[in-house]
């Protein structure tokens, strides 16, 4: 008889005796936060289930969100919303940008949005999906914002006819070469590499640079769905982080056009599927999603793989969860912090001081309802979080009920130096130019 997940997952957690905290408290309409976090704006964007991922400028002068707008379940707009930071306790929805053809476009929409920066103008890539339409061969559009407040202006688009669909999630790196790439997970799922500056440059057709390669043998599936890009100091390399088929992987993208595998996370008991994987500052350590109720956020120490012991890693040392009978979706790391968008719990933070023993260390929900349109039961509420580093400030986009932004008791901002660590997450350095500023 084959086990389902969920059933996988509860033989496994007991098998192996994981540590699975609870969190501090259950939120409840009257008391929705743990008493360390304060609510600082909240901006309700419509239409429930129609809003996506979110992306926070880093730059205390540039007060900017994006945040994604789809239609998941009911016919919601299909585009992205800037939003203006310069009050925190008043955001303001200062563009709502929509794509054409608005009333024949089927579910889904704008997904994922990351910005960059790159010869002194600021740039937004928010990546598009759709299963079918006027636009089922849109991936992504380019805009320059750096005008805003004023001006939100499209530079190009990227539309892929040999892999219709688009492109559901995506990350920016700035890898050592010196170059910028967009790392997306196009509709084939594969993860293919764009040159960003030939994109700016008005040569969006020709910006594809490389394919990241799924790990043989093959499964049934092979493909990713989301991923990350860090450089690794101890080894030099550029590093990819992918979560798909299988279970998680790490290639060294050095040499963008020739990856090499250094780690693979396969076999391991409850995930024949990867979603978010991201890695603590030096590498070591990765905090791993599957997208499926039930499912913990799975922490595994890399160590053995990274000494050239073995390449495959398949028990984690630790797992974390805000409520064993839902499930995170995104998150961002700020070692020894790990903030969670995690669907019906909200905003939730947790710390991997002692990878082995996560604490959940502060929460906010920011949907309290129940989901009844007819989506995923569990699906619904926080579906994208972002930190600035300055400052320290925390941002939720909630498919439901909008753009939140918080600030936790203590947490001022963030550099891995003050933890012992490089100061590497997913925040891109982009005025930097030495090797190890191209992160």
């Amino acid at each position: 008889m084959t086990l389902k997940p969920a059933f996988r997952l509860f033989a496994f957690l007991a098998a192996s005796s994981l540590l699975v905290p609870m969190a501090l408290g259950q939120a409840t309409p009257l008391k929705p936060g743990s008493d360390n976090m304060e609510v600082l704006g909240h901006v309700p964007l419509g239409k429930h289930s129609s809003v996506t991922d979110i992306e926070l400028e880093q730059e205390l002068d540039r007060p900017y969100a994006y945040v994604g707008r789809a239609s998941i379940v009911d016919g919601g707009p299909k585009g992205m919303d800037v939003i203006d930071l310069s009050d925190p306790s008043n955001p303001e929805v200062i563009h709502r940008y929509r794509l054409e053809y608005q009333d024949l476009l089927p579910n889904r929409g704008g997904m994922d949005v990351k910005y960059f920066k790159t010869d002194g103008r600021y740039y937004v890539v928010q990546s598009f999906e759709f299963s079918g339409g006027p636009h089922y061969e849109l991936g992504a559009v380019l805009f320059d914002v750096t005008d805003l407040p004023e001006k939100l202006t499209e530079v190009g688009r990227w539309v892929l006819p040999e892999n219709p669909g688009g492109m559901h999630n995506i990350f920016i790196y700035k890898h050592s070469d010196g170059n910028i790439y967009l790392l997306a997970t196009v509709r084939g799922d594969m993860v293919q590499a764009f040159d960003l500056r030939k994109a700016v440059a008005g040569d969006i057709e020709n910006s594809y640079v490389a394919t990241i390669p799924t790990y043989e043998p093959e499964t049934v599936r092979r493909s990713y769905h989301d991923h990350y890009a860090a450089y690794h100091p101890d080894s030099g390399e550029d590093r990819f982080y992918g979560g798909g088929s299988g279970g998680y992987y790490v290639w060294d993208i050095t040499d963008i056009h020739n990856p090499e595998i250094r780690v693979t996370l396969q076999n391991v008991s409850g995930v024949t599927w990867g979603h978010t994987f991201t890695p603590s500052p030096d590498g070591r350590y990765v905090v791993a999603e599957a997208e499926y109720q039930y499912a913990p956020l799975r922490i595994f120490d890399l160590k053995p793989a990274l000494d050239g012991e073995r390449l495959n890693i398949n028990q984690p040392i630790s797992a974390w969860t805000a409520n064993w009978e839902n499930l995170s979706h995104n998150h961002e790391v700020r070692w020894p912090y790990v903030f969670v968008s995690g669907y019906l719990d909200g905003l939730q933070i947790f710390s991997l001081e002692d990878p082995k023993n996560p604490q959940t260390v502060g929460y906010y929900d920011t949907y309290l309802g129940t989901n009844t349109e007819g989506f995923s039961p569990v699906i619904n509420g926080a579906f994208g979080v972002d930190v600035r580093n300055e400052d320290g400030l925390i941002v939720i986009s909630d498919m439901s009920t909008g753009f939140w932004s918080f600030r936790m008791e203590g947490f001022n901002g963030w550099n891995g130096e003050d933890w012992g660590q490089p100061d590497i997450s997913s925040v891109q350095k982009w005025d930097e130019e030495s090797k190890e500023g191209t992160r």
